[in-house]
């Protein structure tokens, strides 16, 4: 059985405040170090390679960090079989094989040792150019009888909005961006000397090329500002918890005229004082006088639709279960599930005088046939230790 899994900000070996720019970095520097093609016939540098390629997979993807931070490794699971490293190769867009063999060959990557047949280096997004805004996830607690029957609710969050002072552009009034003076308008800086040359993103415009000579004082040249919302929510019958509902252009507020990412609410249903579920179908325990299932009769059974009646066989056993075939959860697609009543037999309890003589007078006209299961169980125990007996007189 394998080891709990590691924390992503720990396989990558940063805090869990780490800004974009140093997770990529991390993962550059082990990403070099661990890559197959230099450790050919090394099975543990392979698993390593895999692992920090799930992790930098999650924390550089925003909507994914924030599930992961809030939720963990369930926020993010990749399903069955786990992180399937042969398919995932996405986080090569912004950490490519091209950044990482940059590191040996001067900063021309395969470009430049290989006159350029893989075509020239990637294209950095123009900072002026409309952004999309953030995709952003939040947690509701919903009541059971919420859940079983839909709802609508209005939910306040805090979320970015773009500035409207600058329009989302992050630069104040009359400002204006200009070429960054330590990049020269690359994005990055190269370190070192001889072959191992390393290219890091510009510390100060963060890769963008440029910076903006005056920030907004409202946003601090950021082009978002967080605003209050109220968000109307429809809730749909039979929801479960784990159910995921999409708002879209609900979530973070774009920048430069870029549209608004989505919103998305993830249900948490919380338990019942009467029903338990399991999917579309309900579970419940009925208390009943062992008289009543001794002589049969009706017991009131809730259910979604309202309560129904159950015919009770004489001599019911405690524990019995009776299932109602669509009593249970009716889903917002019209399918239903059933519904399992399990008889639990109540003792008599704050008895009176005539209640107690009428138990024992009961008692009296009782014989071993009135309680079969008590008798065989006497019988049994009977045999168990006659056998012991033996045992003990052969030694």
């Amino acid at each position: 059985m394998t080891d709990r899994k590691r924390d992503y900000y720990e396989m990558l070996g940063v805090a869990k405040d780490a800004t974009a720019d140093q997770i990529k970095s991390a993962y550059r520097k082990l990403a070099m170090k661990y890559h197959p093609d230099r450790n050919p016939d090394n099975p543990e540098a392979k698993e390593k390679f895999t692992e920090i390629s799930e992790a930098y997979e999650v924390l550089s993807n925003p909507e994914k960090r924030q599930r992961y931070d809030q939720f963990g490794h369930e926020g993010v699971n990749f399903g069955p079989g786990g992180f399937n490293f042969g398919r995932d190769f996405s986080h090569f867009q912004d950490v490519d094989l091209n950044d990482i063999l940059s590191s040996f060959f001067g900063g021309g990557g395969f470009s430049s040792f290989f006159g350029g047949g893989m075509g020239g280096g990637r294209q950095r997004a123009d900072p002026s150019a409309p952004q999309r805004g953030d995709d952003m996830t939040f947690r509701l607690d919903v009541d059971f009888d919420e859940a079983i029957f839909g709802s609508e609710r209005t939910i306040d969050l805090t979320l970015p909005a773009q500035c409207d002072e600058c329009h989302g552009t992050g630069a104040a009034p009359g400002s204006r961006r200009t070429t960054c003076a330590t990049c020269h308008g690359s994005g990055v800086v190269i370190a070192g000397g001889g072959i191992f040359q390393i290219r890091q993103t510009c510390p100060r415009c963060g890769g963008e090329g440029s910076v903006i000579d005056k920030p907004c004082r409202s946003c601090r040249g950021t082009g978002h500002v967080t605003k209050p919302q109220h968000i109307s929510l429809k809730i749909p019958q039979g929801i479960d918890s784990g159910s995921r509902l999409r708002l879209a252009g609900k979530g973070g507020g774009g920048v430069r005229g870029g549209e608004p990412g989505d919103l998305y609410v993830l249900i948490n249903v919380k338990a019942s004082d009467i029903f338990e579920r399991d999917g579309l179908d309900l579970g419940v325990e009925v208390p009943v006088s062992p008289i009543a299932a001794a002589l049969g009769g009706t017991v009131d059974i809730p259910t979604p639709d309202g309560m129904a009646q159950l015919k009770l066989p004489a001599g019911t056993p405690n524990g019995k279960v009776f299932r109602l075939r669509g009593k249970g959860v009716r889903s917002f697609r019209g399918e239903v599930g059933d519904l399992d009543a399990r008889i639990v037999f109540e003792v008599p309890s704050n008895l009176d005088k005539r209640q107690k003589e009428t138990l024992e007078e009961f008692q009296r006209l009782s014989n071993p046939s009135t309680f079969p299961a008590a008798q065989t169980f006497a019988n049994k125990t009977r045999i168990f230790y006659s056998h012991k007996e033996k045992l003990q007189k052969s030694r």
